[in-house]
């Protein structure tokens, strides 16, 4: 763990070096995913049969080794606890109504000049959500991606998320009958994401892919973007805790080791403009994280990536914030509000001392799927939007295109394109 002061001289060029590390992907996973993504546009089913058995461990024979039948997830839903069904279907009312809020609206309507315009929206025809199968499997990030894809109305729904050995996780087949997702294929990694961009023998071509995965996941969607749209590429998670010394340092300790938990590339980050504080926390993280299953995982990222931040004031916290720009940012302090006024750059936003970011991951309802890396300075959490696209419109009469056409007709002359200033101008004769 790093430990930095904003009064110390050297406070600067630590935090830039903090900042621009983005913990990603090297050369060799760039390389790697290329060749895997060349091989499986070539070959189709025999790449990902070949890939599936090398990396899961999991040989696709007949087709109930590609495919998990609809049967088969209804049957894990009909089976789940009944506490734990009601948890699924607490989280996926509650992301449900969040994203029926963000539906866009069409546009039409006619201006000064006498234009028709406006624009309609559409929903893809096919998305593949990615559902991580691997170090972990989430059935809550399965929910996240179906869900808005439902809501915008896209027509077939395609999962791809890989059974290491053959084993499938009942709670991610639970969730997929639930979000009614139409296709689950067991395959994962690099080559899923190309048998859903290219499309394989067995697997017909998706529009748009989405979902987190791993490092090789992340750099796959990175190439095939223009192929098939994608929602961000997505890197390790990161979590900014801005608290004052008035919290409880359990609640913070256990707020970070949250998404320390994650991976070990994963980083937390603690403000505080309390020194003492600070010192409670990183002694509770070192307690929590000893007794956590996941105790490998959340050490190595915290020894190798957390940090400690101490400033003078927590006016300081807000700029520091926007530089960071992480994926989640925590405002455990008094007014957490007029903080939140101050922040322009964040995944999202958890807001006073009883919200740990862990709620936003199951049951809030707005998407989990943020962006990481500083990302957050353009990018935004998956929505309903990145399932659709927008259509411009245009109508215009003889006497409308009298009132615009001769200023066209003049910068299409100016930009040496004769043959769009005529289409313009023999309609004005």
């Amino acid at each position: 763990m790093q430990l930095l002061k904003t009064s110390d001289e050297g406070f600067e060029k630590a935090f830039r070096k903090i900042v621009n590390d983005r913990r990603e992907s090297d050369g060799d996973v760039t390389q790697g995913v290329t060749s895997i993504l060349n091989e499986v546009q070539r070959r189709g089913d025999a790449a990902v049969i070949e890939y599936t058995m090398r990396f899961d461990g999991h040989h696709l024979t007949d087709d109930d080794d590609w495919r998990i039948p609809a049967e088969n997830c209804a049957r894990a839903y009909d089976e789940l606890d009944a506490d734990l069904r009601d948890a699924l279907e607490l989280a996926a009312s509650r992301i449900r109504a969040y994203h029926v809020a963000q539906m866009p609206q069409d546009r039409d309507y006619t201006d000064a000049a006498g234009v028709r315009l406006g624009a309609r929206w559409h929903p893809v025809d096919a998305a593949g959500l990615y559902v991580p199968g691997g170090r972990a499997a989430y059935p809550s990030s399965l929910l996240m991606n179906a869900i808005p894809a439902k809501v915008a109305g896209v027509g077939r729904l395609v999962v791809a998320t890989p059974t290491p050995k053959g084993v499938t996780n009942p709670l991610v087949l639970a969730a997929a009958h639930l979000a009614g997702v139409d296709e689950v294929w067991r395959i994962g990694g690099a080559q899923a994401v190309g048998a859903l961009a290219y499309g394989t023998g067995r697997i017909q071509p998706v529009d748009v892919i989405t979902g987190p995965g791993n490092a090789w996941v992340a750099e796959a969607k990175r190439q095939l973007y223009g192929v098939v749209g994608i929602d961000m590429v997505a890197g390790p998670s990161e979590i900014l805790v801005i608290a004052d010394g008035r919290n409880n340092p359990d609640w913070i300790a256990a707020d970070l080791l949250s998404q320390a938990e994650h991976d070990p590339n994963a980083q937390s980050i603690l403000i505080t403009d309390d020194a003492k504080f600070a010192w409670q926390v990183e002694d509770r993280v070192d307690v929590q994280s000893s007794m956590l299953a996941t105790r490998k995982t959340a050490r190595t990222s915290w020894d190798d990536h957390g940090v400690i931040i101490i400033v003078d004031s927590m006016d300081e916290a807000p700029a520091l914030a926007n530089r960071l720009a992480a994926e989640h940012v925590e405002l455990a302090v008094d007014d957490p509000d007029a903080m939140f006024a101050q922040i322009r750059h964040a995944g999202s936003v958890f807001l006073g001392r009883h919200t740990p970011e862990a709620i936003g991951d199951y049951v809030a309802g707005p998407n989990h799927v943020l962006p990481t890396g500083r990302r957050a300075r353009f990018a935004s959490g998956l929505s309903v939007l990145d399932f659709m696209k927008r259509t411009s419109f245009i109508s215009a009469t003889p006497d409308a295109l009298s009132a615009i056409g001769p200023a066209g007709v003049a910068l299409a002359t100016a930009e040496g394109l004769p043959a769009h200033a005529k289409s313009i101008e023999m309609r004005l004769k």
